[in-house]
């Protein structure tokens, strides 16, 4: 069925409501806007689901979340675990409320018992509570940090980290099986709460959620001596941090927390903000406008639902705010704890510390400091949960800390993802800490990067949205599987990494091996000096993401790199390079009379093949030569049922270079075989 007749079904049928019918009714004369609500089905996929709310297969909305709900509910019927129960808890967004009440009453209907949340509440609550009630599952109605027109549903298993494989792949199997939104489950409130199935939690989890956070303090003294005087700015950014945040802190001490008015209730069109993301700057304007004004000595903010710390620190050398990004944050974070639990004398002989395979390389070298294993996963916290799950199991390691570059970390093993509540914590008792000692947070970030090395890390993003964007995000993917360069910028590359192909080469030794992780569609390029590059579609937007990392023994020499990388424009830049003079050549070869062997939908940007001119008087040997001495190679066929040659575009080739080599040609043509082909295969 294509989207036009999906569009005509959800219009007529009597499966949908007159409401959604009426909304997709005002977009009848635009076929581009039907054409992305239809195009496809919104994907329940690892980590759940996630879209811009509306009507339409590729939309959240109540049939797309029933379906999902519905699947899900089959699963764990099928798993015998429905009185174990499932807690569910939501954000601040659009439809979340309802979003969690349907998903609550479709589980019961299945005869499922459920805790819903009384009302918002954070994901790393909602991952204790999962823990802490022994639940089979969990739900998290959220879309994160997306922007406002986005909502998500993250489901969690009862380890308290999100489903990975193949537990995933199982419960996305299931989902696809509800073929109809009639096979969806209904029962009502009453009918659910009389049968003991629907369940109200509230602040009795919030009072052992907040003691197990409180029990993570390492220097309660230096909180005494400090906390009255140091002074707090935080954002929720209108989303669930503040819900237990402000009461955390003032029950540690921190008498001057101040949160910015303007954001402190929920509210999911985040009107004072475009893009509720700590990650971005302009998400601070207000939280930096209060704290400029309370002389503060940290600003934070966390979003949506909780699990991402944005930070600035004051530094009292320049009197100006400071940004840290998650790299950072999560790294003060680690040396503060570890090396606390050094001295301390608690910090375990098999402590591990995990990271992401795209966060920074400086968490090797903190590990390698304190006798730690330091253990690289793939993208997503679920991954680091993964592995903590697997220790505790096992009893051979001893989780100590876990952080991703987008802004998220876990400073204990109550929960199983990220804790941006805990963040706000640990940073306000590092602050008193260094205090103490005469330093401000700043400071110590710079003891830290004059100790280890100064580590810097960028990220690109490439929006490119719809059916015509996510074809390009493939191509390019593509196209940077085909071309692996012997540099990037100026940096060899010494590694290649396809973790969709579980491919590793080693470029100095040339051994090839598997990567040691699951399939993800993810390359990742080792250079040299401690140096890196990864791309990667983004699981949850319509992005492709490049990420750079760099290392210097200054903080000038390693920005001074690091921009390179980017004026290079790094592989995403390097792929379209590629795959531009591909085409060019294309097109200066067919205008000599020369055709390719691989017709164009199947051709890669890298090497092109081409027939051989039939032409009694031609020579691949002397055409050869002919370029060589030009000081240009071509190379001969290597197909056995066509006679052909080769061009390769790999490495520092430029529209220039395609430009020489095929006059070259086209003179060797003229000069030689008495003119130009003008005939093909």
């Amino acid at each position: 069925m294509n989207y036009l007749d999906e569009y005509k079904k959800w219009c007529e049928s009597p499966e949908f409501d007159e409401e959604t019918k009426k909304e997709l009714l005002e977009i009848k004369d635009n076929e581009k806007e039907i054409e992305d609500r239809f195009y496809k089905e919104l994907e329940f996929g690892t980590a759940g689901l996630r879209g811009v709310i509306g009507a339409g297969t590729n939309r959240m909305n109540k049939y797309t979340v029933g379906k999902a709900t519905q699947g899900l509910a089959n699963y764990i019927v099928e798993q015998g675990t429905e009185k174990q129960g499932v807690a569910i808890s939501y954000d601040s967004r659009k439809m979340s409320k309802e979003f969690s009440m349907q998903t609550a009453l479709i589980l019961n209907a299945n005869g499922i018992k459920t805790y819903l949340f009384e009302n918002l509440r954070p994901v790393p609550e909602l991952s204790y509570a999962v823990r802490e009630l022994g639940c089979t599952a969990g739900v998290m109605i959220t879309a994160s940090h997306n922007p406002p027109q986005y909502n998500g549903y993250k489901v969690y298993w009862d380890d308290g980290a999100q489903i990975v494989a193949p537990r995933d792949k199982d419960i996305i199997s299931k989902v696809r099986e509800i073929k109809s939104y009639s096979q969806i489950k209904e029962i009502g409130r009453n009918e659910a709460e009389k049968a003991g199935l629907f369940n109200i939690i509230g602040t009795e989890m919030d009072d052992k959620y907040l003691n197990v956070l409180k029990s993570q303090i390492l220097n309660p003294e230096a909180i005494k001596e400090e906390g009255k005087k140091l002074k707090i700015v935080y954002t929720p950014l209108h989303g669930t941090g503040n819900t237990v945040t402000e009461r955390l802190l003032k029950e540690l001490g921190f008498e001057n927390v101040y949160v910015v008015p303007e954001q402190k209730e929920p509210d999911g069109n985040f009107p004072t903000v475009s893009y509720p993301n700590p990650e971005d700057k302009k998400a601070f304007k207000l939280a930096l406008e209060l704290g400029e004004k309370v002389d503060a000595d940290l600003v934070l903010a966390t979003d949506p639902d909780a699990d991402r710390l944005g930070i600035f620190a004051k530094d009292n050398v320049t009197g100006k705010y400071m940004e840290y990004t998650g790299n950072m944050s999560a790294l003060l974070i680690a040396e503060y704890r570890i090396s606390q639990m050094k001295e301390k004398g608690i910090l375990p002989k098999d402590g591990m510390l995990i990271t992401t395979i795209v966060s920074s390389n400086l968490a090797k070298a903190i590990a390698k400091e304190y006798g730690l294993e330091c253990i690289e996963v793939l993208t997503g916290f679920k991954n680091i949960g993964a592995v903590m799950k697997k220790a505790e199991e096992e009893k051979n390691k001893t989780y100590i800390f876990g952080f991703e570059e987008s802004y998220g970390c876990l400073i204990g093993d109550y929960a199983r993802d990220k804790d941006a509540i805990a963040a706000v914590m640990a940073l306000c008792e590092a602050a008193c800490y260094y205090k103490t000692q005469g330093k401000t947070l700043w400071d110590q970030m710079q003891e830290i990067y004059k100790k280890y090395g100064y580590y810097k890390e960028t990220q690109v993003s490439i929006v490119l949205e719809g059916s015509e964007g996510a074809e390009k995000i493939k191509q390019i993917m593509n196209d940077m599987r085909s071309a692996l360069p012997e540099k990037i910028g100026s940096a060899k590359v010494l590694k290649f990494k396809d973790f969709d192909r579980d491919v590793q080469k080693d470029l100095v030794t040339g051994e090839t091996t598997t990567t040691g992780l699951s399939k993800s569609n993810v390359l990742y390029y080792e250079l040299e000096d401690d140096g890196w590059c990864c791309i990667r579609p983004s699981g949850t937007e319509p992005k492709i993401k490049l990420y750079i990392g760099v290392k210097d023994e200054s903080e000038e020499k390693a920005i001074n790199k690091m921009e390179e990388l980017k004026e290079e424009g790094g592989i995403s830049a390097r792929a379209k390079r590629y795959r531009e003079n591909n085409q060019l050549l294309i097109r200066r070869m067919r205008a000599l009379g020369i055709e390719t062997y691989i017709d164009d939908a199947h051709q890669g940007p890298i090497i092109t093949t081409f027939f051989t001119p039939k032409m009694d008087n031609f020579s691949f040997a002397e055409m050869y030569e002919y370029i060589k001495k030009r000081g240009y190679a071509i190379y001969p066929g290597k197909v056995t049922d066509a006679d052909t040659f080769r061009i390769g575009n790999i490495g520092e080739i430029y529209k220039e270079d395609i430009e020489k080599v095929s006059d070259i040609i086209e003179e060797y043509f003229e000069k030689c075989c008495g003119g130009l082909v003008r005939q093909t295969a």
